[in-house]
């Protein structure tokens, strides 16, 4: 089961998935009631079952038969994938998809979409909160937007003022902390207890998504202008679809870095 630690408290989950690459072929065909007819060569080629040339795979993804040449085809159902992909017949991707469980600071939350998350109405949130590493603060917003830059003014960041405001970091969540326990103890509601606390705050959720969704969710988080934390997720959020949907985050990958 895909697990994957990240931030200094953080975890992103597989709960179940459902689909495959070649579900997205077989909803796709089901126009011609063909279903998936399989990667590499085509089982419905005479050439192609033993009877002639089998073309390699990186020779070829075209049928030479459909131009009368005496040879095997290539033309295996990573071509219709291929073809779905490239000509954004989005649809039958929507019939493969995954539940992911996340942990993660509140304010990573606040840039995801469709999710379950933690209520601390109903429960006290965990005593966890991200604190960003050294390295973490020297990068700066880590992306070329204006909402991560400095104000103006601002001096340059120096290792011992990032040591500094972690130190003032961590003690301000232990004072929201103790502000917190002490709410709950004296009997104010959960719901009213929980309005200090910073967005650094951990909290789990889940969340839910068809791989045309995650995709496009990967196509805006994993960008450079992102911000870092949510990358680290999305970076997460990417390898365990790899590892799902191989050949359909093949082709993401391939259009991306083309």
């Amino acid at each position: 089961m895909f697990e994957r630690q990240l931030l200094d408290h953080g975890f992103l989950r597989l709960v179940e998935s459902y689909g495959s690459d070649e579900a997205i072929i077989s909803a796709a065909r089901m126009s011609t009631a063909k279903g998936f007819l399989g990667w590499g060569t085509r089982p419905d080629c005479d050439v192609c079952r033993g009877k002639g040339k089998v073309y390699d795979q990186d020779e070829s993804i075209d049928c030479p038969r459909s131009r009368g040449e005496n040879a095997a085809c290539f033309s295996g159902d990573e071509k219709l994938l291929r073809y779905l992909w490239e000509n954004a017949h989005a649809t039958p991707f929507e019939m493969a998809g995954a539940i992911i469980e996340v942990q993660a600071p509140i304010f990573v939350f606040r840039e995801w979409f469709g999710y379950n998350e933690l209520s601390s109405r109903y429960t006290p949130l965990p005593d966890m909160n991200y604190v960003p590493t050294v390295e973490r603060l020297m990068m700066g917003g880590g992306h070329l937007t204006k909402q991560a830059g400095t104000i103006d003014g601002a001096e340059t960041l120096t290792v011992e003022a990032a040591e500094e405001y972690r130190r003032s970091l961590e003690y301000t969540y232990q004072h929201a902390e103790q502000v917190y326990q002490s709410a709950l103890n004296k009997g104010v509601p959960k719901e009213l207890a929980r309005v200090h606390l910073p967005v650094g705050r951990y909290s789990r959720m889940r969340a839910t998504g068809n791989l045309r969704g995650w995709l496009a969710f990967l196509t805006l988080r994993q960008s450079k202008k992102a911000q870092y934390e949510i990358r680290v997720y999305a970076e997460a959020l990417h390898d365990l679809l790899a590892e799902l949907f191989p050949r359909t985050l093949s082709l993401f990958d391939e259009g991306r870095h083309a």
